[in-house]
């Protein structure tokens, strides 16, 4: 275990800028998250790199906004911008359930206490900061801003946004994974006489009064269309999604009452070399000393765990990852990996147990297109969907030769997959046999030596027409899958479980579809623990379909529930065994007229 001084942190006082000889900052980073110095808490990455930039760089961590505002004055004026990000997750997600209820505990505050942000931290802060510093240029960062940046639905609040910038007053939004950009905006605001803020960085959004849009741009239909008719608002998106997953992207404009908001075109993806630099800045790994003795719950959960790649190209309907991170993978180079597992085994507590070597997929690391070249023109949300792409090189080879070399590795004694595992690329067949063969090597050496006892996969719905919507495979898949499961589960002598992850109120489900999902899971032994309502959250496929009614690739109609009521009664079918949800459940199906499934749930009646 190594020893820390205080000063191995970034500093979140004036008393650690003086410890470090520091009398003015170029930058501020205000966050909605603690601060854990770690590379899976995004404002320790962009404060990690600023730092190695030569950049003198603070956090001010949750700060009081309730208060006189003494957090948003301590550390003063940065010589270059204050940057702000509401956190890991959107904060409303963070704060607010399905049912719009408040979540009992933050799990990315100290203690998980959940009044240590507001509602929306980036609008909040930003509103704050240009009070007290007028003068000073506010960058957005983080998932909110990122998904926020241009109109959008706002399920909490029942209504279309516009552009966070916009609410914000902010001068600058960086969307995506930022570490170009704001490396490329500070070189430019050093080089800079007057500190104005470019509006030529890519992957960068602003608000502009007298922009000039040329034939390449992507102009959208205006917010105030967009509020007048919903199906103008759900054509936007699919052009918006294209945009975002699409190597050479176009300018986006949307003109917003007398303004306008421009969203520049993405960076490439990472290299192998600038990914790994991301992940090899000298964290320490670890909560700041202020929160001694207290539990940070998002951190408990990624403390042991090591995320070998970026992006995903599922493209799942109501996933925000490849909006943010984007469908293109970007894998860490082996000896990035072994390393921070080198470091992960040195921290206090380490029994000898990785509880996660995945990423936002556990089986996608090092996949690409055989010919990039076609990758580079293509504009498909998913490369998995509706069936894998022929281009798509699903080798597990890589990945196999990344378990070995960490599980040879003396101080582990076991590395688990606890990063959700894609079973169609497991049961796709290639032309190539020695992929095929990776493949089936893959799924058995996972199944017997990296599952925790219990493996989660997600096959979200058994009705294969909202799993279309979804953009997940057939049901079928999930069913061969667990054939496999058991098979490998017999012949180890493994007593593991399979937990699927089920969604209800999905954009195109209806209560019948849930009443078969009951009864299909039934037959197959489940009773279901890892179920959720659909939360609509902003720029997904999903989310426009369930608001606008329409779907915005077809612009065909699309039922959703929405209610209350609708939403309770597609939930109770999850729990068609406890006895409480019988009565309700049976009348339901005899409403439907499917009194067949009462007795495949139920059994046969008597007379």
């Amino acid at each position: 275990m190594k020893d820390y001084r205080l000063t191995d942190w970034l500093p979140t006082t004036k008393k650690e800028m003086e410890l470090r000889g520091w009398d003015e900052l170029d930058i501020i980073l205000f966050s909605g998250d603690a601060y854990v110095d770690h590379p899976s808490f995004g404002a320790a990455v962009i404060g990690r790199l600023l730092e190695s930039e030569g950049l003198r760089v603070a956090i001010v961590p949750q700060p009081n906004w309730r208060d006189d505002l003494r957090d948003f004055k301590k550390l003063g004026r940065p010589r270059l911008f204050f940057g702000i990000s509401a956190g890991c997750m959107d904060s409303m997600v963070n704060k607010y359930t399905a049912n719009k209820r408040l979540r009992s505990e933050d799990a990315y505050t100290p203690d998980g206490r959940p009044d240590m942000r507001p509602e929306y931290p980036s609008i909040v802060y930003s509103n704050i900061l240009k009070e007290l510093y007028p003068d000073v240029p506010v960058v957005l960062g983080g998932i909110e801003a990122s998904l926020r940046r241009l109109t959008h639905y706002d399920y909490w609040q029942d209504k279309i946004h516009k552009s966070i910038l916009c609410d914000s007053k902010a001068d600058l939004l960086i969307y995506g994974m930022g570490e170009k950009p704001i490396i490329e905006l500070c070189k430019r605001l050093n080089d800079s006489i007057n500190n104005e803020i470019p509006t030529d960085i890519p992957q960068t959004a602003y608000l502009s009064n007298n922009y000039i849009s040329n034939e390449d741009d992507l102009v959208l239909n205006s917010h105030e269309d967009c509020i007048k008719d919903k199906k103008k608002q759900a054509a936007n998106f699919k052009h918006i999604e294209e945009e975002s997953n699409k190597y050479e992207a176009s300018r986006i404009i949307q003109v917003v009452g007398n303004t306008a908001v421009v969203v520049n075109p993405p960076y490439p993806p990472l290299s192998q070399d600038e990914l790994d630099r991301s992940y090899d800045l000298p964290y320490t790994r670890l909560p700041h000393p202020k929160y001694k003795n207290k539990r940070i719950p998002a951190y408990d959960m990624i403390k042991f765990s090591v995320n070998i790649h970026r992006g995903c190209f599922g493209g799942c309907a109501f996933c925000t990852i490849s909006a943010h991170q984007g469908k293109f993978i970007m894998s860490r180079s082996k000896k990035s990996i072994l390393n921070e597992v080198k470091e992960v085994v040195q921290l206090p507590e380490f029994k000898g147990y990785l509880s996660d070597l995945g990423g936002p997929s556990a089986n996608m690391y090092m996949m690409r297109g055989f010919d990039e070249s076609i990758c580079k023109k293509c504009k498909r949300p998913s490369c998995i969907h509706p069936k894998v792409c022929r281009n798509l090189n699903t080798d597990h080879r890589p990945l196999l030769d990344i378990y070995k070399a960490v599980d040879e590795l003396p101080e582990i004694k076991k590395s688990f997959i606890g990063s959700g595992v894609r079973y169609d690329l497991l049961l796709h067949k290639s032309k190539d046999e020695a992929i095929n063969k990776s493949t089936e090597k893959y799924t058995k050496e996972l199944i017997k030596n990296h599952v925790s006892g219990r493996l989660k996969v997600a096959p979200e719905h058994t009705s294969d027409a909202v799993l279309s919507i979804m953009r997940k495979p057939s049901f079928k898949q999930f069913e061969e899958f667990k054939r496999i499961f058991d098979r490998i589960n017999k012949a180890e002598n493994l007593r593991q479980q399979l937990i699927p992850y089920f969604i209800s109120s999905h954009p195109g489900c209806t209560e019948e579809d849930m009443a078969e999902l009951a009864v299909k899971t039934k037959q197959m032994d489940f009773q279901l623990e890892q179920v959720q309502d659909f939360t609509p959250t902003p720029m997904t496929v999903a989310t426009e379909a369930w608001y606008t009614g329409f779907h915005p690739y077809t612009l065909e109609p699309v039922y959703s529930a929405h209610t209350k009521n609708e939403k309770l009664a597609q939930r109770q079918f999850f729990f068609w065994y406890k006895p409480e949800e019988r009565k309700n459940i049976m009348n339901a199906l005899r409403k439907m007229k499917r009194s067949d499934l009462i007795d495949s749930l139920y059994g046969r009646r008597k007379n």
